[in-house]
């Protein structure tokens, strides 16, 4: 079979598996979980196949025309190269374990066989991203996974919280996909095709008319999909859906596609040092800013998510200073420990009843209940604090070498801004994320107080595949010579210089979080033993809040025996003393949610109250005056109609005598004159 052969029927296997999980769920569900997991692993195995095929070396594309348009065709085509092989491993591994953990985790759920497919769906629409060779076919999946992300996100339809993130997640992304088509179809008619090698074609010779509005355009899309500085903020909130969708999502699909739509269309971007720029500082915000806010969040989920933000800030950083091979490297790395995280995360909600760290640093001997969670937690949290040898290390450092390169002076390919951008702001980000990464680590593992719940031993299915995960999440990242081949043949390699600096910044981060984390449990067992409550830092409140809602999310009721009873007492919270005053500002994601209100929805709001007044108080006056009239007119002309035939012929004979005495007066006026 041929290698083309084998890459069609990579996204079209989770696909068929998808349709049939839909149409045999209700009537068959003895095949839903075949159906689930069946397609999806014969998909990363064929992924794996087409990768080894080929091997890095020359691209592989074939096309055929999809529909006649009478201008710009467009064409079902594959466009294979090292990055579209080996990200699609990646999605096919990732999706692969997340339909073997769900078995487990959302075993008793009335509605996971529509979840399933789903999950399947949404696999397939990634896949088809990834392999596409024509912008509009791949614009196909880029919406179906906008579309899956809604439905799963909102899977826990019934309470508000699940509602309200699944409509935020599906209108932020759309407001940048506006932009997004437009910047296609500018793109598409400057080259006059939506074929990617075309396109490519056409920059390398200088085609483009108009290459900064492209690519802003373009990137804005990206923000969205990739959950970038400013439209980041819907997926924090995205975390109300079910923990392997959350995994799904931040490791191997919709916030990976934006940065490797990036990657992809590299040489769109680099036409213009403006949009260079602007992605770097895109990036930079987005890192630090993630970074301060992951460090204040209660709900452990939370803490993830704006992780992930952090990260892909990482790989857009890179792409931004020309390093594409680097970011990818980052985008496969991370999408294994991130994986691992929200699974693992998922462990420890299933065991401690809840998603707050503040209850689980209240529990004590909970890494005893659940000791491979607690291992395969902590290899994870390694490698994103990019400690060596682990994976996110050596992909971490291959980012900031990209971007020294550049502020150095050794690559032309980005201004030195923003090469010194990327490499600061990254910088403060090693050291930040090795912060909330240690606090995530201490609160969930080295908690004190009542013993944590004892569910018995989780299932295998859950555990059995964070050790699967565990392993490229360890050694992943010594492949780096062996990755180079598959990208662009750049080093990946860390220098002395980066490694020294970055983890250096890690390790500041840690200790100062440990520090931290000793001085509030002392402080706790203090105010424990005094019994009163210890002196309440600002913004406690609204972690009390956010500890409460999440110990009754409705995925914690679906996954637990029972709720444990909640620990009375202050929590040990080095966040608090770590961010100071920044602390509660971090913790509502610095208000940029209540400034979106203020600049966009209440005006939208408002001007469609207006709307709705002019329509109500002055269009419909208008027509139902029409209507009015119109009855009123009729109701005068049906007193006429008595159904009398003598008032008919008396009034017949009325006109006819007037019209007789008019025509004489006419005839005498006539004749005087």
């Amino acid at each position: 079979m041929s290698t083309t052969t084998l890459a069609v029927l990579v996204p079209l296997l989770p696909f068929l598996g998808a349709v049939a999980g839909l149409l045999l769920g209700r009537n068959a569900p003895g095949f839903v979980r075949p159906l689930a997991i069946l397609p999806t692993l014969a998909a990363a195995v064929l992924a794996v196949l087409v990768a080894v095929r080929q091997g890095g070396d020359e691209t592989i594309s074939a096309s055929t025309e999809l529909t006649p348009t009478g201008s710009v065709p467009i064409d079902l085509s594959l466009y294979l190269d090292g990055f579209a092989a080996l990200v699609a491993v990646l999605v096919g591994v990732v999706a692969t374990c997340v339909q073997l953990y769900s078995t487990a985790y959302l075993r008793e759920d009335p509605r996971y066989p529509s979840y399933a497919a789903l999950v399947s769906l949404f696999t397939s629409a990634m896949l088809l991203v990834v392999y596409s060779g024509d912008l509009m076919v791949l614009l196909v999946g880029w919406e179906i996974m906008g579309i899956c992300s809604y439905f799963l996100v909102g899977h826990y339809w019934e309470t508000e919280a699940a509602r309200s993130a699944s409509l935020k997640a599906f209108l932020v992304t759309k407001l940048g996909d506006v932009p997004f088509l437009i910047g296609l179809f500018a793109l598409a008619a400057d080259a006059d095709s939506f074929e990617i090698p075309k396109i490519l074609e056409t920059v390398a010779a200088g085609g483009l008319d108009h290459p900064t509005l492209i690519a802003l355009l373009l990137l804005a899309g990206v923000a969205g999909k990739s959950a970038q500085f400013p439209l980041h903020t819907w997926l924090p909130d995205a975390m109300a859906g079910p923990t392997p969708v959350s995994a799904l999502i931040h490791a191997a699909t919709m916030v990976a596609a934006g940065v490797y739509f990036i990657a992809r269309l590299l040489p769109v971007f680099a036409a213009s040092q403006a949009a260079l720029v602007v992605m770097a500082v895109m990036a930079a915000v987005t890192m630090v800013g993630s970074g301060l806010a992951a460090i204040a969040q209660d709900d452990i989920k939370r803490v993830l998510a704006y992780s992930t933000i952090g990260q892909l800030g990482y790989m857009v950083g890179a792409l931004a200073v020309g390093d594409r091979g680097a970011a990818v490297f980052h985008l496969l790395s991370h999408g294994a420990f991130k994986a691992l995280l929200f699974l693992g995360a998922g462990v420890i909600i299933h065991a401690a009843g809840t998603n707050s760290l503040g209850v689980m640093s209240r529990m004590d001997g909970l890494a005893k209940r659940i000791p491979d969670a607690f291992w395969t937690m902590t290899i994870a949290l390694l490698a994103l604090a990019a400690v060596p040898p682990f994976a996110g290390f050596f992909s971490k450092e291959a980012v900031l070498v990209a971007a020294e390169h550049t502020a150095t002076g050794h690559s032309d390919f980005a201004p030195s801004a923003a090469g010194w951008l990327v490499l600061v702001a990254g910088l403060l980000t090693a050291l930040l994320t090795a912060a909330y990464a240690t606090r995530l680590w201490l609160m969930a593992f080295r908690g004190r107080g009542a013993a944590a719940p004892d569910h018995g031993k989780e299932p295998l299915a859950m555990t059995g595949v964070l050790w699967l995960l565990a392993i490229p999440s360890v050694g992943f990242g010594l492949a780096a010579g062996t990755v180079s081949d598959w990208f662009d043949g750049g080093e990946l390699t860390p220098t002395l210089v980066t490694s020294v600096l970055g983890t250096g910044a890690a390790a500041i981060g840690a200790m100062l979080t440990y520090a931290l984390w000793q001085r509030a449990s002392a402080k706790a067992a203090l105010a424990a033993a005094a019994g009163t409550p210890a002196a309440a830092p600002t913004g406690t409140p609204a972690a009390v809040a956010a500890a409460e809602s999440a110990a009754e999310t409705p995925e914690v009721a679906e996954v637990t025996h029972d709720h444990p009873v909640v620990p009375a007492g202050p929590a040990a919270d080095p966040g608090t003393a770590f961010l100071g005053p920044l602390h509660r500002h971090a913790a509502a994601g610095f208000h940029l949610d209540a400034v979106y209100d203020r600049l966009f929805v209440r005006p939208v709001q408002a001007a469609a109250s207006l709307v709705r007044f002019l329509d109500r108080e002055v269009v419909d006056t208008y027509v139902r005056g029409a209507g009015t009239g119109t009855q009123l007119l009729g109701s005068l002309v049906r007193r006429a109609q008595t159904g009398n035939v003598q008032s008919y012929l008396s009034a017949l004979l009325a006109g006819a005598v007037v019209l007789a005495i008019a025509t004489a007066v006419l005839a005498n006026v006539n004749a005087g004159s």
